[in-house]
């Protein structure tokens, strides 16, 4: 039986014919009419995630499937599921990790992350290893933790396959091209070159619905809400959300996706200061063409000032006060710190030959990830999210949360571009009647407004105790009727609550969990849950702190033996957090 040849019609490269007729030619080599294939042993691979959000999660398992058409056997597992010491015995590794907070690992990343440095982590001179960071460059320790194990894994004696890729906010594409040639450099290819020509990571994204974050829905807005009372200092509302018929789903936990837009006074000003007409035809992050106001309204980051755009300014107006900036880098990262791209514009004479000129240093407007405050089951077809507008003074002038106020700005019936992110990282307990202790100070309430609607929907038993703050009880208790009704059902076991301006002494709600420590451990020991959200730079840290704290003060223990209850309770997933 002749062996069957590749046409030179069909969509591969001469390269890629040649592999798959080289292919053909091996299953047809048997006898006349039988198709023998020889048997290889595939390579064990193992994949590990470290996701705070879930994008590590999900790009970790379509890297997997890919892996298993490339000649692997790989296994997936979230980072706080895997015994540290277990890469001792590793001989290919991959790892897919984020970076939050000021460099941190991911929470489920921690116990491996402090593993791996510390002095006593092993030789590993038999490992092979690639590392996949994502990221975001506007923070300054962009991809820390990716950089961190890349290079410990090196110091310990591991063989890096191929280079570490460090991914920005959009990592599709660069991760597309980066996985079957890392996966080609841990079977032993130098270089990472030859990968085969059917494996590539864009055919292992899982059919998706009609509407995501490459394709965001156009929802109509029911009903914007002030949350807050005469006398607050705070802009917090409470907005929901129809779902239509996108076939949209989400779970308590989840994260909503909002695609913002940039205030049109803002856009105005830049148009005045920066010469250029409003309908100039400008390039767009995604290769069309669009007129100039368009792509400062809806496309490019025009809030922040980035270095990149003030070494554009320098280059074109030769001003030296600007070219001393570029020299200096503590200088130029304080200078714009707190500004947008309107104030070079204003103070120093630049003009732009074209509006590529203007648009090439900016980055793209991306969307913002807000907690979901409902329960799919208690609010069908909707969604709600609680935001606080935030607006501040900086150089003299008032400066505008993008996303946050353009939210609070929304009518009732107006439209937002939104998508869902899923966290699986953030669930309710399996069990339901496992107990819940919930810290949300501020908009933190918000996921744990959905867990509570959630677990009264389900009729689930467990008890269910919120800590939550703010800066006033008369102006700043946020949901405060749906809490007191839910206490009154019994569904809210315990409210404990901490305003802090409402005494001369600040209160926070880490010190009402130090007052009411004794319980607090005592729901620990019996099998409860601890869940934060909200600001992860001091809020959470003063929570785990306090956490730390009361668990080495009521167990009657050390801080050694806190810090291993603690990850215990990590590793368990009873301490969940989701912070930002």
């Amino acid at each position: 039986m002749p062996t069957p040849q590749i046409p030179e019609t069909a969509p591969f490269s001469t390269e890629q014919r040649a592999w798959l007729n080289g292919l053909m030619a091996g299953l047809f080599s048997g006898h006349p009419g039988e198709a023998t294939v020889t048997s290889v042993a595939a390579a064990p691979l193992t994949i590990l995630f470290g996701s705070q959000s879930g994008n590590s999660e999900a790009l970790a398992k379509r890297v997997g499937k890919l892996a298993a058409k490339s000649g692997f056997t790989p296994t997936v597992t979230d980072l706080g599921d895997y015994p540290p010491e277990n890469i001792q015995g590793e001989t290919d590794l991959l790892i897919v990790t984020s970076t939050y907070g000021d460099g941190e690992p991911p929470d489920n990343a921690k116990a491996f992350y402090e593993y791996l440095l510390a002095d006593t982590a092993p030789h590993l001179e038999s490992l092979t290893f690639a590392v996949l960071g994502l990221g975001d460059s506007s923070y300054p320790d962009f991809n820390e933790c990716a950089k961190h194990i890349d290079t410990r894994l090196e110091a310990l004696g591991a063989r890096r396959a191929h280079k570490t890729l460090l991914c920005d906010v959009d990592f599709e594409e660069a991760a597309e091209a980066w996985a079957p040639v890392a996966l080609t450099a841990l079977q032993g290819e130098p270089n990472g070159q030859a990968p085969s020509p059917i494996s590539n990571l864009k055919s292992e994204i899982p059919p998706a619905l009609a509407y995501d974050k490459k394709n965001p829905y156009a929802a109509k807005v029911l009903r914007n809400l002030s949350l807050n009372a005469a006398g607050s200092a705070k802009e917090t509302r409470h907005i929901e959300i129809a779902l239509g018929h996108s076939g949209l789903a989400y779970t308590a936990g989840d994260a909503l996706g909002v695609f913002p837009e940039n205030a049109p006074r803002l856009v105005d000003r830049i148009l005045d200061a920066c010469g250029l007409p409003e309908d100039a035809p400008t390039p767009l992050p995604d290769g069309r063409v669009g007129p100039l106001a368009e792509a400062l309204r809806y496309h490019y980051d025009i809030s922040r000032l980035a270095s990149p755009f003030v070494e554009a300014c320098a280059r074109l107006s030769g001003h030296g006060d600007l070219k001393a900036l570029v020299t200096d880098k503590a200088a130029m990262k304080a200078y714009v710190d707190g500004r947008s791209l309107l104030d070079p514009l204003r103070a120093y004479p630049v003009r732009f030959p074209t509006t590529e000129h203007l648009v090439a240093p900016l980055k793209q407007l991306r969307p913002r990830l807000y907690s979901i405050s409902s329960s799919p089951r208690a609010h069908p077809g909707e969604v709600h999210i609680t935001v606080g507008a935030v607006r501040w003074a900086a150089h003299g002038e008032e400066r505008l949360g993008v996303c946050s106020t353009f939210l609070a700005a929304l009518q009732e019936g107006s439209r937002c571009r939104i998508f869902f992110q899923p966290n699986n990282n953030f669930r309710l307990p399996a069990d339901s009647a496992t107990p819940l202790i919930m810290v949300g100070p501020g908009t933190g309430i918000a996921p744990f407004r959905a867990f509570i609607e959630e677990r009264a929907a389900l009729g689930q038993t467990g008890k269910n105790w919120l800590f939550f703050g703010d800066q006033k009880s008369a102006s700043d208790f946020l949901y405060a009727d749906e809490l007191k009704h839910w206490q009154q059902r019994g569904v809210l076991t315990r409210l404990d609550t901490a305003f802090s301006r409402d005494q001369a002494e600040k209160i926070y709600v880490q010190d009402r969990m130090r007052e009411h420590g004794r319980e607090l451990f005592d729901w620990l020991e019996a099998g409860a849950a601890f869940c934060v959200c909200g600001d992860a730079s001091r809020m959470a840290r003063d929570v785990d702190a306090a956490l730390h704290e009361i668990i080495a003060r009521h167990s009657g223990k050390d801080a050694a033996f806190a810090t291993a209850y603690v990850q215990s309770l990590r590793s368990a997933k009873r301490y969940l957090r989701d912070v930002y």
